[in-house]
């Protein structure tokens, strides 16, 4: 099993920046590919970024790139995501995803652990 518990949600103007963190704990937590999804009400929960194990391999979404900055510390087991040039239609709840490789992530029913989400509100 993986615990993931997500902080750094809140609300930013348009413009601004915020950053998430992701811990990640469990016996082979470490192994796996982790990442980030957001949900609005009544949408079905989209793929954002995603890291490998070791952090040398990184997928960002199309809407995100060159804005949002997927990271991870090794050492803490623990997964960023540094939220860039904020857009009103980043407003969504966040979860942190673990899953076997960072392809997995491109298909939802691939992940088998998930965080209890996070508030993100961009204020235009």
């Amino acid at each position: 099993q993986v615990q993931l518990v997500e902080s750094g949600g809140g609300l930013v103007q348009a413009g601004g920046s915020l950053r998430l963190s992701c811990a990640a704990s469990g016996r082979t937590s470490s192994n796996y590919a982790m990442g980030w999804f957001r949900q609005t009400p009544g949408k079905e929960r989209e793929f954002v970024a995603a890291v490998s194990w070791s952090g040398t391999s990184t997928d960002y979404d199309d809407s995100v790139k060159g804005r949002f900055t997927i990271s991870r510390d090794t050492a803490k087991n623990t997964v960023y995501l540094q939220m860039n040039s904020m857009l009103p239609e980043d407003t969504a709840v966040y979860y942190c995803a673990a899953a076997g490789s960072v392809w997995y992530m491109r298909v939802l029913s691939s992940v088998p652990y998930w965080g209890q989400g996070t508030q993100v509100t961009v204020s235009s």
